[in-house]
């Protein structure tokens, strides 16, 4: 007797292995996109991951300090201090932030004091830092300069610090890839190898593992 096959199995079986094809492409050109990127997030996520526990003694910042002497007349602002400074220290980009704290009465040693406004004045790149303090009325800024090491300046890219709109946008895209090739490396491991117990025993395994370490750590 001669065996005749279901035509709709045949129909079938090509097109869940054409759809299995297209997903492990799709999955390996998305993780060979997100390569050099992926690498350089990961080596500062495990710099900035140490750095209040086994601390990794890698990413430094250099820091010096300095008093600048003010022209006259004073600058009226924050935002004439912000000028001027871009003028005196050659900083080609805009201030990250500008705050004024008002001026407000303190007590010193049981004395009521007028306490004078302060300007803060922040220039941000991910090689270095420019933090100007002033108080309104003295003839000088206050100024703390910080430069970054190669392995602190890699971090300061993780943080997206003194960076753009762009790089923000290029690290949510792959943040997006990410979760992509998670969500395909499960589909195409469920479809691969089968097991969906094991799958899901894993998966509990590790989602149980890290709410233990952060309950165990409240």
């Amino acid at each position: 007797m001669t065996h005749v096959q279901n035509p709709k199995i045949l129909h079938r079986k090509p097109k869940r292995f054409q759809w299995l094809k297209w997903l492990r492409r799709t999955h390996a050109w998305v993780g060979l996109w997100g390569a050099a990127l992926g690498l350089l997030f990961g080596i500062s996520g495990i710099l900035l991951n140490h750095r209040m526990v086994m601390k990794i003694p890698a990413a430094k910042m250099e820091q010096s300090h300095i008093e600048i002497a003010l022209p006259e007349p004073l600058p009226v602002d924050a935002n004439a201090l912000a000028k001027w400074l871009q003028a005196q220290l050659s900083i080609d980009r805009e201030p990250s932030k500008i705050s004024t704290e008002p001026a407000k009465a303190v007590i010193w040693s049981g004395q009521n004091l007028q306490q004078p406004s302060q300007w803060r004045v922040s220039f941000h790149s991910p090689q270095q830092s420019v933090n100007a303090e002033y108080w309104v009325g003295n003839a000088y800024v206050s100024i703390k300069y910080q430069e970054a090491n190669v392995f602190a300046f890699i971090t300061r890219l993780h943080m997206g610090v003194g960076m753009g709109t762009a790089w923000v946008l290029l690290a949510d895209a792959l943040a997006g890839g990410l979760v992509f090739l998670s969500l395909t490396g499960l589909l195409l491991w469920t479809k691969l190898h089968g097991s969906r117990l094991l799958m899901a025993g894993l998966g509990l395994a590790s989602l149980g593992l890290a709410v233990f370490v952060v309950l165990s750590s409240l």
